[in-house]
């Protein structure tokens, strides 16, 4: 409002509102900002994540922590016992091999459990439903009461017909070596085995690391058991086989871990070493799938036929990426500015935004609140004359009314041959007067343009209207429209 303007309202103006709120009367043209979401936490998987999508894991992790439990304390309770008196009457080189094993062990099965091992993405329902087309497509239309011909597809690998099974899970056809994981939920690719030891699923991203941890802990195994041996040996041609273990009592106790422990281990090893010189997976060893002789039917297709090339594919061969993309964002939609109201000034706008608006766009919004105000006024009415109107309590057309005041609007009198084009001439130059009230008076106040299309009011006096409550509300709206207008 410009300054030494008097009236009720000379000390109103709009108010700058908070972008930070989230109060209802922020602007309509600000987009709400949803927080992105990472896809591991809408993983349909059964696995726990941790780090931010970083580490995971399957669910049932309890046995994958007594690993550690058992690693942890046998190895901490040889170096802390066993390895003084060993350097000491051995050699210095003890504590450090078995401190190379120990950490060599720790990360293969730091990196087993943490790694992605292969999962595949499911499906979206697109694509499930382009696949269920081409499945249909394929067998043909069934009649009722036959089954359908089971989903499979067959591929061709170096000369062996190899089936792709579909999941109805995942609503894939898993691809060859595939198998979907009943304990993690999830279809993994060159699936090996669920380990609950590593707390993993085995598969082609972490097959490596897995083959390296159970070797290395059975080294470790043997080491700390050879070694626990040799220091309880050692004591006792001193002391004694009783006075040996009362000295060292934790050497009894790494002794009975490492007995009982390191057959399976060992043995583990073992046959994890023949799977790698054959190029097969447990789960393929298992069911039988493949014969180890090339001239049968049923030879292995992976195998290079040779133990050294197929040991370096296993251990030496590059690492795949993870195909789920734990740690991309879900592309979420864009949401919509809210459409302004029609014709008024958007409620919360700021004070730089309303001096920004020029006289051209304020012509547009005037002629907008002049449309709407007429809009509803209908030609198949009855008219009625001003002597018709007038009612008690309610002042006629020509009846001056006195000025308005804030919240009781009159509806404004219709003043004979005005124009819109005159209207809008006589209300823009209010903003550089020094007017000294906010409001028009009836005379100043234009009147719909419809009203005043026909004949002048001077000649017919007559006019449409909807009835005496419509054209209440229909002036009250004009009127305040109009008044917003002009005091920006």
């Amino acid at each position: 409002m410009p300054p030494g303007g008097g009236g009720p309202m000379k000390d109103c103006e709009y108010s700058q509102i908070s972008t930070h709120s989230s109060s209802p009367m922020e602007s309509p043209h600000k987009k709400k900002k949803i927080a992105a979401r990472r896809k591991w936490e809408v993983f349909p998987g059964r696995n726990k994540f941790f780090c931010n999508g970083r580490i995971m894991m399957a669910r049932q992790t309890g046995v994958f922590y007594l690993t550690l439990v058992l690693i942890l304390v046998t190895s901490g309770l040889f170096f802390a016992f066993d390895c003084p008196y060993l350097a000491v009457k051995i050699t210095p080189a003890i504590p450090v091999v078995g401190g190379i094993l120990f950490f060599f062990v720790m990360g293969t099965l730091l990196r087993t459990s943490f790694s992605d091992p292969g999962v595949l993405p499911r499906a979206t329902p697109d694509e499930a439903a382009d696949l269920e087309r081409q499945i249909d497509i394929a067998n043909g239309t069934s009649s009722g009461g036959y089954r359908p011909p089971p989903r499979t597809k067959e591929v061709i690998i170096n000369g062996q017909t190899v089936k792709l099974k579909y999941c109805f899970t995942c609503k894939i056809f898993r691809p060859p070596r595939a198998s979907h994981c009943s304990l993690c939920d999830n279809c993994v690719e060159r699936f090996d085995h669920h380990c609950p030891w590593v707390g993993n699923c085995v598969g082609k991203r972490n097959y490596r690391f897995f083959y390296m941890f159970i070797l290395s802990l059975s080294f470790l195994t043997v080491f700390i058991f050879a070694f626990v041996i040799t220091h309880v040996i050692l004591r006792s041609q001193q002391t004694g086989f009783l006075n040996a273990l009362k000295d060292s009592p934790a050497s009894v106790l790494e002794a009975v871990v490492c007995f009982f422990s390191v057959w399976s281990i060992v043995g583990l090893s073992g046959f994890h070493t023949y799977l790698i010189s054959s190029n097969q997976t447990t789960n393929e060893d298992i069911k039988g799938s493949w014969s180890n002789k090339r001239g049968k039917e049923n030879y292995n297709p992976y195998s290079y036929g040779n133990i050294f090339t197929n040991c370096c594919v296993a251990l030496c061969g590059p690492i795949s990426p993870s195909l789920i993309d734990r740690r991309g964002y879900i592309q979420s939609d864009t949401p919509q500015p809210a459409a302004p109201s029609n014709g008024m000034a958007a409620y919360g706008a700021t004070q730089s935004q309303s001096d920004m608006c020029d006289q051209d766009q304020c012509i547009q919004s005037t002629k907008f609140v002049l449309q709407a105000a007429a809009t509803p006024l209908l030609q198949s009415e009855p008219s009625l004359t001003s002597d018709e109107l007038h009612l008690p309590g309610k002042p006629g057309l020509g009846t001056p009314c006195a000025s308005l005041t804030l919240g009781q609007p009159t509806p404004p009198s219709s003043m004979p041959n005005l124009t819109a084009e005159a209207a809008l001439t006589d209300i823009l130059p209010l903003k550089d007067e020094h007017v000294g009230h906010q409001f028009l008076t009836p005379e100043e106040a234009p009147s719909p343009p419809r009203m005043l299309a026909g004949s002048p009011l001077a000649h017919s006096r007559t006019m449409h209207v909807l009835g005496l409550a419509s054209q209440d509300s229909l002036h009250e709206d004009s009127v305040r429209g109009l008044v917003k207008l002009s005091s920006v």
